[in-house]
């Protein structure tokens, strides 16, 4: 309810004066970051064009439309957002290597990803990215290495453990696969993993 309310509140603030508060930047942006992480691309999309009249230029908004977009599956419409200079974090190309994943472009789609990781090499999901885009070019044992990067940082994050334990299928690390899948116990995750493996392994 306290989200919602937090929209209502954004959604019909005045126009920005140089009095505003100086954090409703950061309370828009996370706005829109909640309604990405909800599956809600579409409304964070209507945020977004709220805030880009408040802001406009804003390289933040720029990046987080263009996810949207992905989201939705859109790739036409993200690849013609204009993207902005490089962020200290890598976030323009972490975006690059989005649009590139988005298009089946995966060793181009690495490279971005492993230039963005050298500014935040902290972020598990940008190694993670950059551990699928390896296995979907056909490095599976780079795409391990990334993957287990990945989930040292975030040990607990179901999509990294996945990924690399298609990863080790993938790459024929059998004993390896098979002792993480006896941990989780899932058949039908089992199931979902050997037929990617598959799909992946046909270069689909």
């Amino acid at each position: 309810m306290r989200r919602f309310m937090l929209a209502a509140l954004l959604m019909t603030a005045a126009p920005v004066q140089a009095k505003e508060a100086p954090d409703t930047r950061g309370l828009y942006l996370q706005l829109i970051h909640q309604a990405r992480g909800d599956g809600r691309p579409r409304a964070a999309l209507a945020y977004l064009d709220d805030f880009e009249r408040r802001y406009p230029g804003d390289a933040e908004a720029r990046l987080l439309r263009v996810n949207s977009l992905i989201d939705l599956g859109q790739i036409d419409a993200a690849e013609a957002v204009p993207l902005p200079v490089e962020t200290a974090d890598g976030g323009v190309s972490a975006v690059r290597g989005h649009l590139l994943a988005a298009r089946g472009r995966w060793a181009e789609a690495a490279a971005f990803y492993e230039q963005a990781g050298r500014a935040s090499p902290a972020d598990p999901l940008l190694r993670n990215a950059l551990g699928y885009a390896l296995l979907r070019a056909g490095q599976a044992g780079a795409a391990i290495e990334a993957l287990r990067g990945a989930s040292d940082l975030a040990p607990q994050m179901a999509v990294i453990r996945n990924n690399l334990l298609l990863a080790l299928i993938v790459g024929g690390r059998d004993a390896e696969a098979e002792a993480g899948l006896r941990r989780i116990r899932d058949g039908g995750l089992r199931r979902k993993l050997a037929a990617e493996a598959v799909r992946i392994g046909k270069g689909g």
